[in-house]
């Protein structure tokens, strides 16, 4: 099943294929930090917004418009590995958790209720990877290949899925591939 793009966030530039192009940064911000996520053209696409004022450092995801689309929370007791993303009206939107045994290259899966589970497969720690839905069904690729500034990397989002979910799953996976 294809999730819609979040309500409020723009399209990236379209690419060959209907593609939606991002970049992003390494190590997205620090606590306390604003950033943000352009599209290929250098348009502003998402905010991220970190909060240091909480007692558990937050990360939000919002739209060009400042509306919230998903959180990233550093849980206090969480268990190692995993890691949820809260929508912004509530309610889990996906669970992130490391495989315990990754013999060549970084595995993690990405639980989202009531859809299939999306894998994410490659080397996380140099920004090049792809999360697939199923065995055939590519929903992004990130790369650091797109654009020469140190520190990007690109994500480059399939047509039919939600931008802003595929960019906050990235930035999780980022935060804790670095932790």
């Amino acid at each position: 099943m294809m999730r819609r793009r979040a309500e409020g966030g723009p399209r990236g530039r379209e690419e060959a294929g209907g593609t939606h192009r991002y970049k992003m940064r390494e190590k997205l911000v620090s606590i306390g930090d604003d950033f943000w996520i352009e599209n290929a053209a250098g348009e502003r696409a998402f905010k991220v917004d970190g909060k240091a004022l909480r007692i558990r450092n937050t990360l939000v995801i919002q739209s060009r418009e400042g509306q919230d689309l998903y959180t990233i929370q550093e849980r206090m007791l969480r268990i190692k590995d995993t890691m949820e993303i809260e929508r912004g009206g509530g309610g889990t939107a996906a669970t992130i958790k490391k495989a315990l045994i990754a013999p060549l290259r970084d595995r993690w899966t990405v639980s989202i209720p009531g859809e299939e589970d999306w894998d994410v497969q490659g080397n996380i720690l140099d920004h090049e990877y792809h999360i697939d839905a199923g065995r055939r069904n590519r929903v992004a690729e990130v790369s650091k290949k797109w654009f020469r500034i140190r520190d990007t990397y690109g994500v480059e989002v399939e047509p039919g899925h939600d931008d802003a979910l595929v960019l906050t799953v990235t930035a999780a996976i980022d935060q804790m591939a670095h932790d």
